[in-house]
């Protein structure tokens, strides 16, 4: 008989890594169960209905909603004689954790989504953070940063850490419809601005987008007709950002609040960039891989799983933290070789296949599942 695994997630509209992990586990040995912790209906949700997988939704806008929805989880758990529960992100691991420890539950799973994020702009959250480590039976580390954080500032176990990089489905990124990219291309560059330069980031402070746009304004002296597509268009750092975008001219920009399909936006880009501003502020950073499996040359600060494998001109142009001038010379570098540039991106794709295919991610899960 299958074990039931329940996924517990908060404030999620739209996330390829939960549609691959439902159509990748084997359903012979582990059968999934959802609790979506969300305002209403999403894309994550329509997609787990048409796949016909259990899916319980519980109203949830905020804070003020973690008392009730605690209870009603409690609930959820109880009727359903829940044995291994995995919960993703922040209120989620609160609700589901503390949920589960109250129900016994004996395997109590959740994902570190966040490496020193909460020690370094919100100290008050580390208590949380470092509730969910008491709670949980197992954390998944997806980075060593994670893992480092985990072990060395909030004094966990390694015994009870797994390191589980986030696996793709890279061949998704490597062979796109050439319609939906021409498709995409009408919708974002119809005029067929020349180069584009791709960044796909929230807008937070963290993600150094404003040393992006202020390499833009100094590309566009050299190249007038470049465009800038920012996709993931919104966050805390918004007003800062739309203040440096006024005084790029609006032919040059191009602002995607969300698009679904991103393998094809990718490949409207001909660099891509992205450039957090420490090493340690990414826990992850799935754009990193995403970016070179779809074969676009790009420009990286180091930081998140990028540390562990990105090498200066071979697999990626790495710059400095917080430096436009940097990424404005990096851009020149690939436009101005682009024999360079090819042999970087055929070298990103090839390591990020090496490591970063979905099937190892499934396998790690699944032993973890049945231990």
């Amino acid at each position: 008989m299958a074990k039931e695994v329940t996924y517990i997630i908060s404030s999620i509209n739209k996330a390829l890594s939960f549609e691959w992990i439902v159509e990748h586990l084997d359903n012979k040995s582990f059968s999934l169960h959802f609790i979506l912790l969300n305002k209403g209906n999403t894309e994550l949700e329509k997609f787990l209905t048409e796949k016909k997988i259990a899916v319980d939704r519980i109203e949830y806008r905020g804070k003020k909603d973690m008392p009730l929805a605690i209870i009603k989880t409690i609930q959820i758990l109880k009727k359903r004689k829940t044995k291994i529960v995995h919960t993703h992100l922040f209120d989620a691991n609160i609700v589901g954790l503390l949920s589960a420890w109250i129900c016994r539950v004996p395997k109590r799973i959740y994902t570190r989504h966040h490496s020193n994020y909460h020690h370094i702009y919100f100290p008050k959250a580390v208590k949380y953070d470092k509730l969910s480590n008491f709670l949980s039976t197992d954390i998944v580390a997806i980075s060593q940063v994670v893992k480092k954080v985990l072990v060395t500032d909030e004094k966990v176990s390694p015994d009870k850490i797994h390191l589980i990089h986030h696996g793709f489905l890279l061949d998704k990124f490597y062979i796109v419809n050439k319609n939906e990219i021409q498709e995409l291309k009408k919708k974002y560059n119809p005029d067929s601005c020349h180069p584009v330069i791709g960044v796909i980031s929230r807008y937070i402070e963290l993600k150094g987008i404003q040393y992006i746009i202020q390499a833009f304004k100094e590309l566009l002296t050299l190249h007038p007709n470049a465009r800038l597509i920012l996709a993931n268009a919104g966050g805390s750092y918004q007003n800062e950002i739309k203040k440096l975008l006024s005084e790029i001219p609006s032919k040059n920009v191009c602002e995607i609040v969300f698009e679904p399909n991103i393998y094809a936006l990718y490949h409207l880009f001909d660099i891509y960039v992205h450039a957090p501003v420490g090493s340690d502020l990414e826990a992850f950073g799935q754009t990193y891989i995403e970016a070179l499996a779809a074969g676009i040359p790009s420009i990286f600060t180091l930081s998140g799983i990028a540390n562990e494998f990105i090498i200066n001109n071979q697999n990626a142009v790495v710059v400095p933290y917080k430096n436009s001038q940097e990424i404005f010379k990096a851009i020149e570098f690939l436009l101005n070789n682009p024999e360079a540039a090819a042999k970087i991106s055929v070298r990103g794709k090839n390591d990020v296949k090496e490591t970063f295919e979905l099937k190892k991610m499934i396998l790690s899960l699944e032993k973890l599942y049945d231990s």
